[in-house]
């Protein structure tokens, strides 16, 4: 995973809070830490390999921001994109807002993400920082590319279990799509997203793609995969008749660089087993 050169976002009077994950993941990787963000607990569950200080304020919800805690991390600059369009005006009560795109429709949000790096960094006059962080990322998804060269004949097909009958999808759009193609990858899922993804889609649409390996990015719920367990349709499949099923551990679908170079190396560690 990129490795930040940690210092403190309140270090020469610069205090960050972040308000969209990405931007999160962003600032951490760059090494300015805000001192608040959003939905802290699932944050860490999510992205378990960005260690926040405990000291982090916690800002609630990401869509319905607590603004009395954002006060009271008395923030310079609000880290933001434009999914919290709606919240600018109140944002901008209580500090600056540096908002970019990560997620764009119709567009690969990989380059986004890594284009987001130095745009960070240029903003808090830190250009340096940003340098470094995208060069180091560029450099780890060459060599898990590299990795991953023996797998590039098959399909991929990324899958996030609701339930034992439906899943989401990921598309080209998504950053775990876009990273697939950083990496030389082609994504089974050719159909079209909403936001990225595609959900709900029926089980039975995995059928389609018996060539595809399915990788399975986040902990399937223990109730469906119990299910999973018993389904004949499930157990029918060729992919999983052949073995060509890998789990992941949790990673942010909506994060930045950091998320996309776990996924990254989760991934080529899975498909190193088959």
């Amino acid at each position: 995973m990129l490795a930040a050169t940690v210092a403190p976002s309140g270090a020469a009077g610069l205090r960050l809070a972040a308000i969209d994950w990405a931007m999160l993941e962003t600032a951490w990787a760059i090494g300015h830490i805000p001192v608040a963000g959003t939905e802290l607990i699932r944050f860490r569950i999510e992205s378990p390999g960005i260690p926040l200080p405990a000291e982090t304020l916690d800002l609630g919800l990401r869509g319905t921001p607590n603004f009395e805690q954002l006060r009271i991390a008395a923030p310079n600059l609000i880290l933001s994109s434009p999914f919290y369009t709606r919240h600018e005006d109140a944002l901008t009560a209580v500090a600056p807002v540096f908002s970019l795109p990560f997620f764009v429709r119709g567009e690969p949000s990989l380059p986004h993400a890594l284009d987001a790096i130095e745009a960070l960094a240029e903003r808090l006059g830190d250009p340096a920082s940003g340098h470094r962080a995208r060069q180091n990322a560029e450099t780890q998804f060459d060599r898990i590319a590299a990795r991953l060269k023996p797998h590039a004949d098959r399909p991929v097909m990324l899958i996030d279990f609701g339930d034992a009958r439906h899943f989401r999808a990921f598309g080209f759009d998504s950053l775990y799509g876009s990273t697939l193609t950083r990496l030389g990858l082609a994504n089974a899922w050719q159909d079209g997203t909403q936001f990225s993804f595609a959900a709900p889609v029926p089980l039975d649409r995995l059928a389609e793609m018996p060539d595809a390996s399915f990788v399975i990015v986040s902990p399937v719920p223990l109730e469906a995969r119990g299910q999973l367990q018993r389904s004949v349709l499930w157990n029918a499949l060729p992919q999983v008749r052949a073995g060509r099923v890998h789990q992941l551990s949790a990673t942010n679908a909506f994060g930045g660089v950091p998320s996309a170079l776990a996924f990254a190396e989760g991934l080529a560690e899975a498909l190193a087993t088959a």
